[in-house]
């Protein structure tokens, strides 16, 4: 049933979580886990290359790797992908390229003013995804 799995990671503790539950389902069912994670563009990322877009590329990279490494030391097959963009809409789009069949993302247990201040990429994600998706509460 589910053979393409998606897991969107950022490194924060909530998509760490959401790792080690996208490793165990890829493990279980035998499929294939595409790691993505997104540089997230500032407004005016097209035009100046700055450190903090660098660190945000760097920041991206090395969640990616510690997911692939993780994963692959369990025996999953890994595809990798770095987009650069708004996070959830890039999410989406990588689910919709690569025939995913289920999303895994972590989330932040914010509610009230703080979700409505930060908003979730994860709550965009599950609106938008073209398929089900699982999310990851951290542990706060």
């Amino acid at each position: 049933m589910y053979q393409e799995l998606l897991l969107a990671t950022d490194g924060s503790e909530g998509a760490r979580r959401a790792t080690d539950h996208a490793i165990e389902l890829a493990r279980q069912l035998d499929a294939t886990l595409h790691i993505v994670s997104v540089s997230e563009d500032g407004p005016h990322a097209e035009t100046k290359s700055d450190q903090m877009r660098t660190d945000l590329e760097d920041e991206a990279a090395e969640a990616l790797e510690r997911a692939e490494e993780k994963a692959t030391g369990h025996g999953i097959e890994v595809r990798e992908t770095i987009r650069h963009g708004v996070p959830q809409e890039e999410i989406v789009d990588v689910a919709e390229d690569h025939g995913a069949d289920l999303i895994v993302v972590g989330t932040v247990g914010r509610s009230g003013l703080d979700q409505l201040i930060v908003g979730s990429v994860a709550e965009e994600v599950v609106r938008n995804a073209p398929v089900p998706v699982v999310t990851v509460r951290d542990e706060s």
